[in-house]
């Protein structure tokens, strides 16, 4: 497989599942994301989305195991779909733009992603359950793929796409370790965290050809 087309984090072949209990999870899923648009993540509860989803209360035990566990399903759901986009979306996320546009579009795609997600970040937060690791990966993955295309002229390419992971995940992970449930980002945050990752993206590839 062409590499630009390899899935970024692969996910691996998932197991079957029956067709009734695909359609309870997507159910659940979609559930309870209509709560949290209409009440907010901290109205979600295992007891909650039990009874609006019109199942039984073992039933939602058995998909998520705890509270966290819906939150956990719900970003790792969205994960998925942001990655078809950047594997085999239209360009520059996707496949076919030089490989410095598909960093910078990469940024501007994902940073919205991230502050989007802070709140069911958050929420999905457990002991010992860390929650925004596979994403991460991806994003360092995908940035050290893209490096290497663009020929960029600098020794250690690993560390510098793991210092381009922290400048683009680092924020959602300021947010997530406040002591108290995190404030939504204030507006204008998204564009000019873009802007600055564009910028930061033209020095490092222009200038390191």
């Amino acid at each position: 497989m062409d590499p630009v087309n390899r899935p970024v984090v692969p996910f691996g072949k998932p197991r079957a599942e029956r067709a009734d209990a695909v359609r309870n999870r997507e159910h659940l899923l979609e559930t309870a994301r209509e709560m949290i648009a209409e009440h907010g993540a901290g109205k979600v509860t295992m007891d909650a989305l039990a009874e609006r989803a019109g199942l039984g209360k073992g039933t939602v035990f058995r998909r998520f195991g705890t509270r966290a566990g819906i939150f956990r399903a719900l970003l790792e759901d969205d994960e998925r779909r942001f990655q078809e986009q950047v594997m085999s979306g239209p360009p520059p996320l996707g496949p076919g733009a030089a490989p410095g546009d598909r960093l910078i579009a990469y940024g501007r795609a994902r940073i919205p992603f991230l502050l989007r997600h802070h709140i069911i970040a958050q929420a999905a937060m457990a002991p010992g359950q860390p929650t925004i690791e596979a994403g991460v990966n991806m994003t360092r993955l995908h940035i050290r793929m893209l490096l290497g295309q663009a020929r960029v002229d600098m020794p250690e390419l690993d560390s510098l796409a793991l210092q381009l992971t922290a400048a683009l995940e680092g924020p959602l992970l300021l947010y997530l370790s406040a002591a108290a449930p995190a404030a939504p980002p204030a507006p204008g945050t998204g564009p000019h965290l873009a802007n600055s990752w564009q910028a930061l993206i033209e020095r490092v590839v222009v200038l390191n050809r």
